[in-house]
């Protein structure tokens, strides 16, 4: 293990695939930490090779993470923190919070938050669990010297069921802005396009249901369902039962970049987003984006682009207006930074410790 000569700054990561919080990872190792080494401790898997494609510094360790269970994890990070001596260790994942809280080491704490719901039960099997999962996370934050969040509906969140008293730093996710890629459409028509886990909480149910009535209007549009979960049987039967059998697709995973230099519109329904980064990503590239009003979604998208899961009408409306190219689709927020202004802004909190 190579120990840098600068300030060093230990990300730990819990998990090994490169969904969710690997993205934010990759961005601020791409950019650069003004002033820091950047070392990410993770177990093996396709975000450590990505990290060592992209040069960076990391830790591969197998007897760290999620599946090697906190025990072991624990050992790892402690013997990690005793090798690096870094100046400041940061967390990302619940498991990766707690496991840093219960690590013993001279070192300043700081953890992102980056997936809780303002709905209690949204995860949560039941109130019992939920409960017990608050006091969990209250108890932990007492160990730590700054909590960041990636939106100001996270941190109200974080306050709500965690009763935070320390600060809170606001860093929503940076996104580069790349215009729209001069794709050929793959047919005529609006092409619609659904980027997440097919579960419960994405409510692509109720997308199927707006876009059958898009698909009276425009019989020629079609839908791209992107992504894999435990409903996809269900979805397939509610393909079929609303007769789009040759209107929508379901890929698996694919590509989001590809798909989006594709689409016309993106729709993401979700019961909670803290910043979502297909959001981003489709309002950095001119496509059209239809959400909930929920979470950090206001925050990054105009009442144009909001409509309630609920009202097929309205999203179906919300869906047809965004599939026109011109000034109804969002643009980026001021408040949204580039990806080397929010990793200079992380910087800067560690200078503030």
């Amino acid at each position: 293990m190579v120990v840098p000569t600068r300030r060093t700054a230990l990300w730990v990561v819990p998990v090994a695939d490169l969904a969710g919080v690997a993205r934010h990872v990759l961005d601020v190792v791409r950019a650069g930490l003004p002033g820091w080494s950047l070392v990410v401790l993770c177990p093996p898997g396709p975000l450590a090779d990505r990290l060592a494609e992209q040069g960076a510094a990391v830790v591969a360790d197998p007897g760290f993470g999620v599946d090697a269970g906190p025990t072991s994890s624990v050992r790892v990070l402690r013997s990690t923190i005793r090798a690096l001596r870094p100046e400041v260790t940061h967390s990302h994942l619940a498991f990766a919070d707690v496991v840093l809280a219960a690590t013993p080491g001279d070192t300043l704490r700081v953890s992102t938050e980056h997936g809780i719901a303002g709905d209690r039960l949204l995860y949560q099997s039941g109130a019992v669990k939920a409960r017990l999962k608050e006091a969990m996370h209250a108890a932990r934050l007492r160990r730590f010297d700054r909590l960041l969040a990636v939106s100001h509906a996270t941190a109200d969140a974080m306050r709500a069921a965690w009763h935070v008293s320390a600060p809170i730093t606001v860093i929503p996710n940076g996104v580069d802005p790349v215009g729209r890629p001069q794709a050929v459409p793959d047919a005529d028509g609006v092409h619609v396009a659904s980027i997440s886990r097919l579960a419960p909480e994405k409510r692509i149910p109720q997308l199927l249901e707006a876009f059958a009535l898009v698909r009276q209007r425009e019989p020629l549009a079609r839908l791209t369902l992107a992504g894999t979960g435990p409903l996809e049987r269900e979805l397939r039967a509610t393909v079929d039962r609303l007769g789009l059998q040759d209107a929508v697709t379901m890929p698996g995973f694919v590509d989001a970049t590809d798909l989006l230099g594709r689409a016309d519109v993106l729709v993401q329904l979700s019961a909670w987003e803290n910043c979502s980064y297909s959001l981003l990503d489709a309002v950095a590239r001119g496509v059209g984006v239809v959400a909930s009003p929920v979470g950090g979604n206001p925050e990054l998208l105009p009442p144009r682009c909001l409509a309630d899961p609920a009202d097929h009408d309205a999203v179906a409306a919300a869906i047809l207006a965004q599939a026109e190219p011109g000034p109804t689709r969002p643009s980026l927020p001021a408040t949204v930074p580039t990806v080397a202004a929010m990793a200079a802004r992380i910087a800067e909190v560690y200078e503030s410790l």
